[in-house]
């Protein structure tokens, strides 16, 4: 088999160690200078979003010999409303940033690699098609599944954010439900030292058709200030418009593999898909090296997806006050008890629940 990997994101990086260790040599095409060329950003794998997996880190390192390093652990959640806030201390995951870091997951990943990158690439799908017999798409856009008429569309989000200097508590993150921020969405706070931290505002495009989401954002900076009570220095900052959230119509179209976001890795629950690409990755080399079939392997992935679709709809329909009493339960025993690893019932069981109030 020749096996191409576009792209040196987590899904292909993860692929093509797999790969390697079953006696595969693939070669992986990325058109950036080096694996996440893009700005830094914190992101957190929590047991919501990976249940029944309750610790991701040690499931990859002694169930696929992966090894991945956070940046700190989750043992303090503030949720912030409108009028309420509350704290759940509890150990609930993990911090881990990505991008131009040298501590990012994409740089621990590649350190693991010996498979040739090709930086710079202009080689197209259909280039590759050519040349080798099995083709992994991997690239982190879901416009590329898009071009090729196989994924489906259910949200097209804003994400603007920045990189803040000033003092953080490493293990503390911070969660703003509000739709005066973040209309149908959130914003929070993501320390990736003690001394830097990521603020973003994360929410559908179409719910702010008559609002300026700079000035949203801008307002959003203004109460992370005050809240954290010291002027935050803005190092740098981003802008993603038409940011895809949506599915694959088919895993596997004959020796094509759709890995990560052109799968559909981003939870829409919470908007991070950092387990899902690592496992897409992994069941394709593990297709390919004759080990599963990948439709098989990723029907799971599947239904979290569609079942923490639920509980985005649901949730966009939400108003502030709404939320206030949401976020006023969050707190004390209950709360802590619901949010704590291992404790999390499975989006599968609370989405049949939650189904009959989404029309």
């Amino acid at each position: 088999m020749k096996i191409a990997i576009m792209g040196a994101g987590l899904s292909g990086l993860a692929c093509a160690i797999v790969l390697e260790r079953n006696g595969h040599s693939p070669i992986i095409f990325e058109k950036r200078s080096q694996p996440g060329d893009r700005f830094i950003n914190a992101e957190i794998i929590v047991s919501i979003l990976t249940s029944p997996i309750n610790d991701a880190y040690r499931f990859f390192s002694e169930e696929y010999q992966l090894f991945l390093k956070p940046i700190s652990q989750i043992s303090k959640l503030i949720v912030h409303s409108e009028n309420t806030e509350t704290a759940v201390k509890e150990q609930l995951g993990f911090i881990n940033v990505r991008g131009r870091h040298q501590h990012s997951f994409e740089q621990q990943l590649a350190d693991q690699v010996a498979t040739e990158i090709i930086y710079h690439s202009e080689y197209t799908y259909e280039d590759l098609l050519q040349e080798f017999t099995h083709v992994v798409v991997a690239t982190g856009d879901a416009q590329d599944a898009v071009n090729l008429n196989n994924f489906h569309v259910d949200r097209a989000v804003t994400l603007k954010g920045a990189t803040v200097e000033g003092e953080f508590e490493p293990s503390t993150i911070h969660l703003w439900l509000n739709n005066k921020i973040a209309p149908k969405g959130y914003a929070y706070i993501l320390p990736f030292s003690p001394t830097e931290a990521n603020i973003v505002t994360a929410f559908p495009q179409s719910s702010f058709e008559n609002e300026n989401d700079t000035e949203l954002w801008s307002d959003f900076y203004k109460i992370v200030c005050s809240k954290l009570k010291q002027p935050l220095k803005i190092s740098d900052e981003f802008h993603v418009k038409n940011y895809l959230i949506g599915s694959c119509k088919y895993p596997r179209i004959g020796n094509t593999f759709f890995t990560g976001n052109c799968f559909g890795a981003l939870m829409p629950f919470l908007g991070f898909g950092q387990f899902t690409s690592l496992l897409t990755g992994i069941y394709a080399a593990y297709d390919l090296c004759g080990l599963g079939k990948y439709e098989e392997l990723t029907k799971p992935l599947t239904k979290k997806y569609r079942n923490s679709l639920v509980f985005r709809e649901i949730f966009e329909k939400l108003d502030n006050s709404v939320l206030d009493t949401i976020v006023g339960h969050m707190g004390g025993f209950v709360g802590g008890r619901f949010l704590k690893a291992g404790h999390f019932p499975s989006l599968r069981a609370l989405s049949y629940v939650l189904r009959p109030f989404v029309k």
